[in-house]
């Protein structure tokens, strides 16, 4: 049977909702047909497992979320400076808000990977990768701020993610971009340099 590379993206965005809506016990692909609208029983003529369906997953999610070349090109357009670092992290926090379903997927993958080796190595490859490429961009663009205040920042914007999509108001929106500058403030210091 010839496959349909669209049929197979729809199924694989299909998934990514039911992922944010349902969980990770929820993804079935009967669930997935269903939120395709496709007749029952297309999912499982394009992956052969729930588990291959997961591995797609993983490797769309991150084009799904990943912002747009021109918008990156227009946020850079600035000064390399501590401000721009911070409108870097606010555009990544409304970026996370935009597109819950997305980040919402993504966590409920990191979850389900808890409980399945293959997932959890892939997972991590993908993670890891994407993190390399995050800190090069940061360093190749001349923004202040080392390797350590790089990490540092991505595991705070994390644990803020995290509570902004999983308990919104713990930390209230409108505090988020003092917050925000506070982070960068203090892992850039008032230099442009970590410290």
């Amino acid at each position: 049977m010839v496959r349909n590379p669209e049929r197979r993206a729809a199924l694989v965005d299909a998934a990514i909702e039911v992922l944010a809506r349902e969980g990770a016990r929820g993804l079935t692909f009967r669930a997935v047909d269903a939120a395709a609208e496709v007749p029952g029983g297309t999912a499982s003529n394009y992956f052969t497992s729930r588990d291959d369906l997961l591995a797609q997953v993983t490797g769309q999610i991150h084009l799904r979320i990943a912002p747009d070349p021109a918008e990156v090109a227009e946020v850079m357009a600035a000064p390399r400076n501590r401000a721009l670092v911070a409108d870097l992290m606010r555009w990544i926090n409304r970026r996370v808000t935009e597109n819950r379903t997305g980040y919402l997927a993504m966590l409920e993958l990191r979850l389900e990977a808890t409980r399945r080796p293959e997932l959890r190595a892939e997972l991590a490859r993908v993670m890891r990768a994407t993190f390399d490429e995050n800190l090069s961009f940061h360093l190749e663009n001349g923004l202040p701020g080392d390797p350590t205040a790089v990490t540092l920042m991505y595991l705070a914007m994390t644990g803020l993610m995290l509570e902004q999509l999983t308990l919104p108001g713990v930390v209230p929106a409108e505090e988020t971009d003092g917050l925000i500058a506070a982070l960068v403030d203090r892992t850039i210091g008032p230099e442009g340099e970590s410290g």
